[in-house]
């Protein structure tokens, strides 16, 4: 060998095939692959009311073709389907099929124990995996416009439960003192408030106070002030605004922010500008994503697959879109802890939704200034 002739390393031995963990992850893959198809049935027994059909009681599918005045080969289809997915129990003899009662709790009604509207979202998220491949291979991202004026259904769906079941209940009186705060009389903002129910449900429960939403999506903010209409309320209102511009004159006492923080482009000058807008000692809520920041810390966390998940599909990629920070759904909690320091905040506090695994609340204040006592 010369001098100048590379040197060869020699052949690396691949490694033995564990045969049994191939076989294991196997079936891993078939079962996610399954469930996918299923939830996209799911959602079309959540969108056609077969659900609430075959609550009524046992029915084989002309029956329940007629409840739900739909065509009975699809439906006898869909059927066989939710049976062998152990959506629906079938009873060969009669030919019959049951919605059990501890399996319609999770998929009809109008609480957050519903999760079939959580179904439909995997379908929307699944049109754009043609935009979001050119993102990973040449960056950018799929602008939220994209995903509209579905997306905003979709998120009313699977929030509304939440808010009816919790807001009110559980969010506000999270925050010591906020109930309070609200009842006598506050100046509120929510922002990025979609379709706006959880300002008319806060509205609707603090007449004293008054409340304002801000959204960019006007298709959103339309059904948020048809709901405020229809209900009579004068202390709601909403604005068309992107929210790193919030008004910071005259200030408010109270702002909330669902979900909203992580998904956009320019997340620290947001939170700087709620800081600002808000009076000396005024609260800022936060209902977001309960995870961890590190990746190693949310390893045991049964739901980090989804949030990682939508993270990808959705919230990471309209924020570098628009050439944002890219923060994801699982910017978790020790990131958020920071930023709102950052961002001036201080009484930072974190606890947890009652009856919903997936969110927490963080409540922080805009400090009094410091008084100089001293005496000369």
């Amino acid at each position: 060998m010369t001098a100048t002739e590379p040197t060869r390393s020699a052949p690396q031995t691949p490694p033995a095939l564990d045969a049994e963990r191939a076989e294991r992850f196997a079936e891993h893959l078939m079962e996610l692959t399954t469930g996918g198809m299923l939830s996209h049935l799911i959602g079309i027994g959540h969108r056609t009311g077969l659900f609430d059909a075959l609550a009524a009681g046992p029915a084989d599918s002309p029956t329940l073709a007629r409840r739900a005045n739909l065509h009975e080969r699809y439906v006898r289809e869909w059927l066989g389907a939710m049976a062998t997915g152990g959506i629906v129990s079938y009873d060969p003899g009669e030919g019959s099929f049951t919605l059990p009662a501890e399996h319609a709790v999770c998929l009809r009604g109008s609480t957050a124990a519903n999760l079939a509207p959580f179904t439909l979202a995997v379908a929307h998220l699944g049109e754009h995996l043609d935009e979001l491949e050119e993102a990973f291979r040449h960056g950018g991202g799929v602008p939220y416009e994209r995903f509209r004026p579905r997306f905003t259904e979709i998120m009313d769906g699977m929030s509304r439960g939440v808010f009816d079941d919790q807001l009110i209940s559980g969010i506000v009186p999270a925050v010591p003192g906020l109930a309070e705060r609200l009842s006598a009389g506050a100046r509120v903002a929510d922002i990025g408030c979609g379709t706006g129910h959880s300002v008319t449900l806060l509205a609707a429960e603090y007449p004293a106070s008054t409340f304002t939403g801000y959204d960019f999506a006007s298709d959103a903010l339309d059904r948020g002030r048809a709901e405020v209409a229809e209900r009579g309320l004068a202390n709601a209102s909403f604005e068309a605004l992107d929210i790193v511009e919030l008004p910071t004159d005259p200030p408010f006492d109270v702002v909330f922010a669902f979900d909203t923080i992580h998904d956009q482009a320019e997340p620290a000058r947001v939170l700087r500008r709620v800081h600002d807008a808000l009076v000396p000692g005024g609260h800022f809520v936060m209902l977001d994503t309960r995870a961890a920041t590190e990746l190693a810390d949310n390893l045991d966390n049964p739901f980090a697959p989804l949030l990682y998940s939508v993270s990808t599909l959705h919230c990471m990629t309209v924020s570098l879109a628009r050439s944002g920070a890219g923060l994801g759904t699982v910017w978790g909690e020790q990131l958020a802890r920071r930023m709102l320091a950052e961002a001036g905040f201080t009484d930072v506090a974190v606890s947890e939704v009652p009856d919903d695994p997936l969110d927490s609340v963080y409540s922080c204040r805009r400090p009094e200034p410091v008084t100089d006592r001293t005496t000369r």
